[in-house]
């Protein structure tokens, strides 16, 4: 009995010991991630990374990681045109990330998270000082909206219009802002002169490589975006 007694107690203090031990590795490898994706990414902040699954050495030994929770906030700016516009709430769970001992390589299968960009990023976007955009709800079919408001000069007069317009996702990496409709009042030339205005379409670079905008939702303080993405790259 005593030698059964002291070999479960040999094997409960090993059994800690490896715990701790899978406990204190997967802390270091997550710094050592969240700072190679901050300087392979450009990103102005640090992320915080979360390695999920236990035990995490074993994985290590296998050189892929089940799942990665990785989240940002205000730290990813994309490029939209001329201008550069925050992004913030990143939010991204990766799956089957394949690594090696250094982190010089991380490789998701797939990819799904959140990201938020306020009204005033927004309007940045936009690129006119004339132009201002802000919540519109949704219409009557359930599509996402935004409030668009602009100033153009038409036959030597500023008219000013508020519009309705839908924002949507195109091609996995353009946001599209387009007015349902322009009043014109029978002014000629008013409706073309003010969609030149504030029918937009911004490309967004700068996301981690293989990530893609897969749809928008309008919310009372910005555009909520659902992202997706395949065969991500977070340290190359």
């Amino acid at each position: 009995m005593r030698a059964i007694r002291t070999t479960l107690i040999i094997v409960v203090v090993l059994g800690a010991l490896f715990v701790a031990a899978d406990r204190i590795a997967v802390y270091f490898a997550e710094d050592q991630a969240a700072e190679k994706i901050r300087s392979s990414q450009g990103l102005s902040g640090t992320p915080e990374v979360s390695i999920k699954g236990f035990p995490f050495l074993t994985q290590i030994a296998n050189s892929s990681l089940d799942e990665v929770e990785v989240k940002l906030d205000d730290a990813v700016t994309a490029s939209a045109g001329r201008e550069s516009i925050k992004v913030s709430g990143f939010d991204a769970t990766l799956h089957g990330v394949r690594i090696d001992s250094s982190f010089s390589s991380a490789v998701a299968d797939r990819a799904s998270g959140t990201a938020h960009i306020s009204y005033a990023e927004l309007t940045k976007a936009a690129a006119d000082p004339g132009v201002t955009i802000g919540y519109g709800g949704t219409d009557a079919a359930g599509k996402s909206q935004v409030k668009v408001t602009g100033k153009v000069m038409v036959m030597g007069r500023t008219v000013e219009r508020s519009v309705n317009s839908t924002v949507s996702v195109q091609n996995g990496d353009t946001i599209r802002v387009r007015a349902d409709e322009v009043p014109s009042e029978g002014v000629p030339g008013v409706e073309q002169a003010v969609r030149q205005k504030i029918d937009i379409d911004r490309k967004l670079n700068g996301l981690p490589k293989g990530i893609t905008l897969d749809k928008v939702v309008t919310t009372p303080d910005g555009i909520d975006i659902t992202l997706a993405g395949t065969k991500v790259n977070l340290a190359g």
